[in-house]
C-alpha cells in the first residue's frame, strides 16, 4: 500500500516537471536515431510505444468532445517520431546483430508461428488496413471538418454577437464562446496536417521493412556466412517481427485518430453513446434476431453461434421494451405533478419573452453582421449604446440582431418590444450620397431616401465615388447609414425603453455619491414610478437626464407642492435650460426661433385650461403659419425652435406634436438670461 502511494506521488510530483521532462524525451528520440541502443532498452521503448498507442485509443474513446483532446494533433507527430526512432534502433540491430530483443523475436515466432511468409502476409494486410482504410478515411474526414468548420464560424460568431448584445451572455462567456470556436478551427486545421504524417508513416514502414528484410539477407549471406535458407529465415522472421510490433501500435494510433476526427460534442463516452443508440429501438433488435435465426436454419452455415446471438439479441430487445414500458409509465405518473409545472412556465416565459429593441435584416446584410466577413455593425451598435448612454444619461437595453429571411435582401427592420417602427433599405457595396445644399442636384446612381431624416440622396458605387464628392455631395457607408437610422429611432422612442428597474439601478448608482436627495426624495416625497415617468416626458422631448443628481434635486424642492408629474417636469426642464438649450445656439451665440403672437398665446392658454375652443380652421391656420416659419428656419440653416410662454409651453407642444413632430418647442423661462433670442418670425392666428 505505501509503495502504490509513493508512486502516485511521484507520478503528482511528476507533473510539475511535465515539461522539461517532454523535453528530455524528445532530445533522447533524436539519439535513438545516432547512439546503438541495448536490446533490453530497445525491448522497453517498444512496450512504451504499444503502451502509448493503447493509452492514446483509450483515451480518444472517452472524450466527449474533440477539444477535450486538443493536444492529439502533437502527439500524433510526437508518436509518429518515436515510432520512426525505433524503427532506427531495430533495424541497427537485426543488421548488426541479427537480434533486436525479446518482444521482436516473441512477434516473430510466437505471433506468426516461425513461418516469415505468413508473418510478411499479415504484415501487409496491416499496412493496407492501415494505410487504404483508416489512414485515407481518417485524412478525408480531417479535411472536410477543417473546411466546414471554418465555413461555420462567421454563423457561430454572429451567434455569439447576437446573445451578447442581447444581453443572454456576458462579455467573458462571449470570450469563453470565440475561444472555442477559434480552437476547434485550429484544431481540425491542425488534425487535417497532422493525418498526414499517419499516411507517411504507413508508407515509411512498408519501405524499412523492405530495407530490413533485403539489407538483411544480404548481411547474413555475404558477412556472417550463413546459408541463404538461414539468412531468410533468421532476418525474415525479425524482420517480420520488427514490423509487427511497429505496424500494430501504428494501426492504434491511425484508429484514434480517424475516432476523434469524427467524434462528434456528447454528453457521455463513446462506449455509453454506442449502447444507448444502437439499443435505442427495440424493434430493430427484434428483426436483427429473427433474421440471425433464418441465417441459422440454412443447410451448410454453422447453426451454434447464429442461434446464440439470435437468443442475446430477442432477450435484450424484450428486456428494452420492458424498459420503455415502466419510462412510460414513469412520466404518466409525474405529469400531474405541480412540481414539473414551473419547468414549463418558464419555457414559455422564455418564448413569449419580448426584446426591448431588435434589428432584422435581410440575408444580404448579413456579411455587415459577420465580423469575419469584414463587418462591423455589431461593434457600432455597441459603440452606438455606449454614445447614447453618455448623450442621454441612461442605458440603452441590449439590442438583439437576427437575420429574417421575410425581408427583402437588402431590407432591415427595427422594432421596439416587438413592434416594427422603423424600416429601411442599403445596398452593400455602395455609398449614400446626399447633398447638403440643394436637392436639385443629380448624380448618376440609384435614386433613394436617407432612411433617418428622409432627405432626397443616391446610392452610388465605388467607380463614381470620386465624381459625387467632387460635385459636394455627402458620401455615407452603408453601416454608418443604419446605425444612424438605428440611433435616430432609439432616441425617438427612449421614453418606452427606460423601465422601473432602469430607474432604480440608476438611482442606486446615484446614491453612491448624493445619498441625501435620493433617500429625501425616495419614497417619502416620489416612488420611483412617479420619478420614471418625469424621465419618460424628458426623453420623450429630447431632453438628455446625464444630470440625474440635478434632476432629483428639483424634483424633491417640488414635490412637497405640487403631485402633478407634468409641472414638476417643467420645473425640471427650467433648471435644465441651459443644457436644453445650448445645443441650438447657432455660431453667433444667438437663438434664432419663432414665436407666437400675445394674442394667439392667450387663445392657446384658454384651450389648455378649458375655458374656451379653438374651431379646426384656425387651428389649420396656426399649423401653417408654424410650419412655414419651420421652413424658413431650417432654409436658412437654424434648427426648427419655438419659443413659447411656460405656461402654454407643454399645452402647445402636445398640440402640434402630432402635426409637426420635428418641431421643438422651447419656454422663455428655460432659456438662460444670457443668451439672446432672435426672433425670426411671429406667428399669427390671422
Amino acid at each position: 500500500m505505501d509503495s502504490v502511494k509513493t508512486l502516485v506521488r511521484t507520478l503528482e510530483s511528476g507533473k510539475k516537471y511535465s515539461d522539461f521532462i517532454f523535453a528530455f524525451v524528445f532530445i533522447l528520440i533524436i539519439l535513438m536515431m545516432v547512439i546503438p541502443l541495448p536490446p533490453f532498452v530497445v525491448d522497453f521503448f517498444l512496450s512504451c510505444n504499444i503502451t502509448l498507442a493503447v493509452l492514446t485509443l483509450l483515451s480518444t474513446s472517452y472524450v466527449t468532445n474533440p477539444l477535450q483532446f486538443s493536444v492529439f494533433p502533437s502527439l500524433l507527430l510526437f508518436a509518429t517520431l518515436f515510432r520512426l526512432a525505433l524503427n532506427v534502433s531495430t533495424t541497427r540491430l537485426i543488421l548488426l546483430h541479427g537480434y533486436a530483443g525479446k518482444l521482436i523475436e516473441a512477434f516473430g515466432h510466437f505471433v506468426v508461428g516461425g513461418n516469415y511468409v505468413v508473418g510478411f502476409i499479415i504484415f501487409l494486410i496491416l499496412v493496407i488496413i492501415q494505410f487504404v482504410v483508416i489512414t485515407n478515411g481518417a485524412n478525408r474526414i480531417a479535411e472536410v471538418a477543417a473546411r466546414f468548420t471554418l465555413d461555420a464560424m462567421p454563423g457561430k460568431q454572429m451567434s455569439i454577437d447576437a446573445d451578447l448584445n442581447a444581453g443572454l451572455i456576458d462579455e467573458n462567456e462571449a470570450k469563453r464562446r470565440r475561444r472555442e470556436i477559434e480552437r476547434q478551427a485550429e484544431f481540425y486545421g491542425a488534425m487535417d496536417g497532422a493525418s498526414k504524417f499517419v499516411r507517411g508513416d504507413a508508407i515509411a514502414g512498408l519501405i524499412i521493412t523492405l530495407i530490413n528484410f533485403l539489407g538483411g539477407v544480404i548481411v547474413g549471406s555475404m558477412q556472417r556466412g550463413l546459408s541463404m535458407n538461414e539468412a531468410l529465415q533468421t532476418y525474415a522472421l525479425l524482420t517480420v517481427g520488427d514490423g509487427l510490433v511497429a505496424q500494430i501500435p501504428a494501426l492504434l494510433i491511425s484508429t484514434a485518430s480517424g475516432l476523434i476526427v469524427t467524434r462528434a460534442a456528447s454528453e457521455d463516452n463513446l462506449g455509453k453513446d454506442l449502447a444507448r443508440e444502437i439499443t435505442r429501438t427495440p424493434r430493430v433488435l427484434m428483426i436483427a434476431a429473427f433474421l440471425l435465426l433464418v441465417l441459422g436454419l440454412l443447410p451448410g452455415l454453422p447453426k451454434i453461434p447464429f442461434f446464440l446471438l439470435s437468443l442475446g439479441l430477442a432477450g435484450f430487445s424484450y428486456l428494452r421494451s420492458r424498459a420503455k414500458v415502466e419510462e412510460a409509465a414513469a412520466s404518466v405518473e409525474k405529469t400531474p405533478e405541480i412540481e414539473e409545472l414551473p419547468r414549463s412556465v418558464e419555457d414559455i416565459a422564455q418564448m413569449i419573452e419580448v426584446d426591448p429593441i431588435e434589428l432584422e435584416v435581410g440575408y444580404g446584410l448579413i456579411p455587415l453582421v459577420d465580423p469575419q466577413s469584414g463587418g462591423g455593425l455589431l461593434r457600432r451598435i455597441t459603440q452606438m449604446r455606449v454614445n447614447l448612454a453618455r448623450e442621454k444619461g441612461f442605458v440603452v437595453p441590449p439590442i438583439r440582431v437576427r437575420d429574417n429571411l421575410h425581408l427583402q435582401p437588402n431590407e432591415y427592420v427595427i422594432k421596439i418590444r416587438g413592434v416594427e417602427v422603423a424600416r429601411g433599405e442599403i445596398l452593400p457595396n455602395h455609398y449614400l450620397a446626399i447633398h447638403p445644399e440643394s436637392r436639385e442636384v443629380k448624380i448618376e446612381g440609384i435614386p433613394t431616401k436617407e432612411p433617418a431624416f428622409q432627405l432626397p440622396a443616391y446610392w452610388v458605387n465605388e467607380t463614381r465615388r470620386e465624381k459625387a464628392e467632387m460635385m459636394g455631395f455627402t458620401l455615407v457607408d452603408p453601416e454608418s447609414v443604419l446605425i444612424t437610422h438605428l440611433s435616430e429611432v432609439v432616441k425617438k422612442h427612449a421614453h418606452e425603453l427606460i423601465t422601473r428597474q432602469d430607474v432604480r439601478l440608476l438611482l442606486e448608482q446615484v446614491k453612491k455619491t448624493n445619498q441625501a436627495v435620493v433617500e429625501e426624495l425616495i419614497p417619502s416625497l416620489m416612488t420611483v414610478g412617479e420619478v420614471q415617468k418625469v424621465l419618460q416626458y424628458l426623453l420623450m422631448e429630447g431632453v438628455s437626464i446625464r444630470d440625474l443628481p440635478m434632476i432629483l434635486e428639483v424634483l424633491a424642492d417640488y414635490a412637497p407642492q405640487s403631485k402633478n408629474i407634468e409641472d414638476l417636469t417643467e420645473m425640471v426642464r427650467r433648471r435644465l435650460g441651459r443644457m436644453i438649450v445650448r445645443q441650438y445656439i447657432t455660431g453667433d451665440g444667438k437663438l434664432h426661433a419663432l414665436a407666437l403672437d400675445a394674442s394667439l398665446e392667450q387663445k392657446i392658454l384658454g384651450v389648455i385650461e378649458g375655458r374656451e375652443t379653438i374651431d379646426p380652421e384656425r387651428f389649420r391656420k396656426v399649423l401653417q403659419g408654424v410650419s412655414s416659419g419651420i421652413e424658413y428656419l431650417v432654409n436658412a440653416g437654424y434648427f426648427p425652435l419655438l419659443v413659447v410662454t411656460g405656461k402654454i409651453r407643454r399645452g402647445f407642444r402636445d398640440l402640434i406634436s402630432g402635426y409637426l413632430p420635428q418641431v421643438v418647442v422651447l419656454a422663455f423661462e428655460e432659456v438662460p438670461r444670457d443668451v439672446e433670442i432672435k426672433i425670426e418670425r411671429v406667428v399669427r392666428s390671422e
